[in-house]
């Protein structure tokens, strides 16, 4: 009876080890991918509006980043950090948009304060965008991970980077945008 209620211990203890092992592994879409598409409520500099990725592309190259919170440390780190660079993204025809699960009350008042009034915050709350892009935060529900995606004119994903840190999203998102201007921008 004993070694049974061990053997059941056991079992239970690495079928929940697999269970959180899994919900950390990236399912993130790849370089290659095609962009789901998608239109949003969004804010720019306190002014809603509906953002269509569609016709942002037709622009050019979109550097579309996801996170988990509005006003929480990282993501305030990060949208200051993106805030920042956003003049350099236009010098090579890219533009920028932030995508997480909170209202657009709350988008609004972040995209005055923390992105600066440089670039829109998009609303998610039903989770449409971050499921389609496989953006979820593994195991804390609705939240997004922090993952950015640098997509193509043509609606290909050339670009993915995966990390809690909010450190590297802008300057690993800027240098595929120059990869790709290099490539592509006529001179």
């Amino acid at each position: 009876m004993k070694r049974n209620f061990m053997s059941l211990v056991l079992a239970g203890c690495l079928s929940a080890g697999l269970v959180l092992h899994a919900g950390t592994a990236s399912a993130t879409l790849k370089p290659g991918d095609a962009a789901p598409d998608f239109t949003a409520q969004a804010s720019l500099g306190g002014n809603t509006y509906t953002y269509s990725l569609a016709d942002a592309l037709k622009k050019g190259p979109v550097v579309l980043y996801f996170y988990p919170a509005a006003f929480t440390k990282g993501c305030t780190i990060e949208a200051h950090e993106f805030a920042e660079a956003v003049d350099e993204y236009k010098k090579y025809g890219a533009t920028v948009i932030g995508v997480s699960h909170d209202n657009i009350g709350t988008l609004t008042k972040f995209s005055v304060s923390e992105c600066r009034n440089k670039f829109p915050v998009a609303a998610d709350e039903d989770r449409k965008i971050i499921d389609e892009y496989d953006a979820g935060m593994p195991m804390r529900m609705p939240m997004a991970n922090r993952v950015s995606y640098v997509i193509s004119p043509d609606g290909k994903i050339i670009y993915e980077y995966t990390s809690l840190s909010p450190d590297k999203h802008v300057e690993n998102t800027l240098k595929a945008v120059k990869d790709w201007a290099a490539t592509h921008r006529q001179p």
